[in-house]
């Protein structure tokens, strides 16, 4: 990071354990863990790589529709009102939104095909203070 690179860190899964070394049933999500990481390491930016292209409203029906840029309280507010999956979107917006609210200024929600794009704000979906 000091030289400055892109620092592409934490998966899921994993074996959770106990202080005496026996497992537990448990998951480790990936997307919580690398909010806490990014907090951690004081950075900027987080980008989820995930494989769509954008958050969208309404996914999966007719009417959805992708959400290029919003707020911190618009994300809040998407949350609240059910636009997100539990084990598909929700838990990027949930973490997007403990970053932002711990020093983070800008969230980026990705297909890995659009990376590059996506950091230049012509793909994806960025979430901004």
């Amino acid at each position: 990071m000091e030289r400055g690179f892109v620092v592409i860190a934490v998966g899921g899964g994993g074996i959770p354990i106990k202080n005496n070394g026996m497992g537990l049933e448990a998951v480790i999500d990936k997307d919580f863990a690398t909010s806490l990481l990014a907090t951690q390491i004081k950075a900027d930016t987080l980008v989820f790589i995930t494989s769509i292209d954008a958050v969208y409203l309404n996914f999966g029906k007719e009417s959805q529709k992708r959400i290029a840029r919003m707020t911190l309280s618009e994300a809040k507010k998407y949350l609240a009102a059910g636009h997100f999956a539990v084990g598909s979107m929700k838990p990027k917006i949930e973490s997007s939104i403990r970053f932002l609210e711990h020093r983070g200024q800008k969230v980026i929600i990705t297909s890995f095909d659009n990376i590059s794009a996506s950091l230049n704000g012509k793909k994806g979906t960025t979430i901004v203070l």
